[in-house]
């Protein structure tokens, strides 16, 4: 399956999707549709469909924004470093899609790999598993077994 960012993708997305991915904006926390969603499947760039993360690899983390432990494939997500807003953080990045994700923190669950991966759930598209097959994404499908 071949990725990228095109202008009718851009195109295909709400204002609040748009003003997340392409102009680095977060949403209001606990506002997102992902934010308390639980059902297995995956999670993908709303602009060039890149798988990014797994349901599996989700977590609860009081953030009020989705929060996942690792990405899917690493070759898919970019890390920035972000000084904006007087802080120094680490911005989170699709690598084909170059769409702003969200920000990643080391404060995640110790046995896990302690990284909190914070996402805006603008930038995202979830893939149930049962849809995972007929979609092209059959073989990230270990990854949510079993959830």
């Amino acid at each position: 399956m071949q990725y990228g960012k095109s202008q009718e993708a851009i195109d295909r997305l709400t204002a609040e999707q748009r003003r997340v991915t392409q102009e680095a904006g977060t949403e209001r926390p606990f506002t997102g549709e992902y934010n308390d969603h639980t059902e297995p499947g995956i999670y993908v760039d709303i602009v060039s469909g890149e798988p990014l993360f797994a349901s599996s690899d989700k977590f609860e983390s009081g953030c009020g924004w989705p929060s996942f432990t690792k990405p899917i494939v690493s070759a898919n997500v970019n890390e920035l470093r972000d000084t904006s807003h007087g802080m120094i953080r680490t911005e989170v990045r699709s690598t084909h899609g170059d769409s702003h994700l969200g920000h990643v923190f080391p404060d995640g669950p110790a046995d896990l790999g302690g990284l909190r991966y914070c996402i805006n759930s603008a930038s995202l598209r979830f893939i149930h598993r049962d849809d995972m097959e007929s979609e092209g994404y059959g073989k990230y499908l270990d990854q949510v077994e079993g959830k």
